[in-house]
């Protein structure tokens, strides 16, 4: 089979991707494990995305955002910062931006939901679900994919969006940076007494971290990190007694709690590959970066990394060019990187020193806390990359049917 893009993963950056393509005459395949019914309606995973205004943006452009239940978009206002036992926060702002609210939150499940079905009638794009990748390889002018249903396809351009520990990538001999934070996350949706006024909480405890994130309404995702023997215990725990135990945990500062979700956990892994291309080839998505959820640009990332490679795409159909020629494919990765990789370090440095319990450190954080609070350059920084303001300059999508 003969096709311009082969895509493996059709989670949301894949999706998105194909998305961004759609119009412009490029013949897509999509390559996805999982059957086409979970991709049309996936289950819930716990997960709550922040997403950023740029991201919001390039969702409405890519019609994903009308797919998305309102009920379900919560406004992310202002978003603080505890360290250990202490009520003293570092809190940043909506008024350091010029928005009303620093972001949105909307369930990753839904975000999937959303991005199959702003695509799964796109015309140009061939949907192959249960099947996997076997074999790549990549030639001076195209990119052989072996399936495990026996197919072959042929791409002038192959790319990678299928997760943080990318068996596409290994196989086109990408090594990564894996840091293994040794911790497990856990994620649920709760109810509480007390409001949360559309506050994040990132809450660096000592022995433990939580995040709160609000949900309309007086519920929050609620974020528990632990060393896995710990967490294993957790998860076992009666609905009740996690109640409590959650109660306690939070301080009794959101009052009473109840589950509303279940209970979904996950290794805490940040992931960074020497490349994100080669011949014939890109990473986008969580096979590009994979980030530590402190920072909460993980998608946000995904979304800018395939508007950045589509729109590199485009530029070159248009005018008649490769679609993989290696100058485009250089331009990419040099953006994506300087995008990504300050960030990426930064968040690493942040999650280490905040889960170092040592007493010296203990003092760095508090010190390193109150400074933060006290100098307003440093908050609307902070303010400006969770609202996201665009990096890159805008382009064009009128000319593509079906985009706005």
């Amino acid at each position: 089979m003969e096709f311009d893009i082969a895509v493996v993963g059709a989670g949301p950056a894949g999706l998105s991707f194909a998305r961004s393509l759609a119009g412009s005459g490029l013949r897509i395949a999509l390559i996805e494990q999982q059957a086409e019914a979970n991709l049309a309606d996936p289950p819930f995973d716990g997960r709550e995305i922040a997403l950023t205004h740029h991201s919001a943006d390039i969702m409405r452009g890519l019609g994903l955002w009308e797919h998305l239940p309102p009920e379900d978009i919560s406004p992310l206002r202002d978003a603080q910062v505890f360290n250990g036992p202490s009520t003293y926060a570092m809190r940043v702002d909506h008024s350091l931006s010029d928005k009303d609210e620093l972001g949105y939150l909307v369930p990753n499940y839904l975000i999937r939901r959303a991005a199959y079905a702003a695509t799964h009638e796109q015309s140009d794009l061939t949907l192959l679900t249960e099947t996997r990748l076997t074999g790549i390889r990549t030639h001076d002018t195209h990119a052989e994919l072996d399936l495990s249903d026996g197919q072959q396809l042929h791409a002038r351009l192959a790319v990678a969006a299928d997760t943080r520990f990318s068996d596409t990538r290994r196989a086109m001999g990408i090594s990564a940076t894996m840091h293994d934070f040794g911790k497990t996350m856990l994620v649920c949706r709760m109810e509480h007494s007390l409001p949360h006024e559309h506050v994040a909480w990132e809450w660096f405890d000592y022995g433990q971290t939580m995040a709160l994130l609000p949900l309309n309404g007086s519920r929050s995702s609620v974020v528990l990190t632990l060393p896995q023997r710990q967490m294993q215990a957790v998860l076992d725990m009666s609905e009740d007694d996690f109640n409590r135990d959650m109660e306690r945990r939070f301080q009794y500062r959101l009052g009473r709690m109840q589950l509303s979700s279940q209970r979904c956990s996950y290794p805490l892994v940040g992931v960074y590959p020497k490349r994100f291309v080669a011949r014939r080839f890109a990473l986008i998505g969580d096979a590009a970066v994979g980030m530590h959820p402190v920072t909460a640009h993980g998608f946000n990332f995904g979304l800018r990394g395939q508007e950045a490679l589509a729109r590199e795409i485009l530029g070159a159909h248009e005018t008649g060019r490769d679609i993989a020629d290696p100058a485009l494919l250089a331009r990419y990765e040099r953006d994506h990187r300087l995008a990504t990789r300050p960030l990426y370090l930064a968040t690493q440095a942040i999650a280490q020193l905040y889960t170092n319990d040592t007493l010296p450190a203990r003092a760095l954080r508090s010190i390193a806390l109150r400074l933060g609070q006290n100098f307003t350059p440093f908050k609307q920084t902070l303010a400006a990359t969770l609202t996201g303001d665009p990096v890159l300059p805008p382009w064009p999508r009128k000319g593509l049917p079906g985009l706005r």
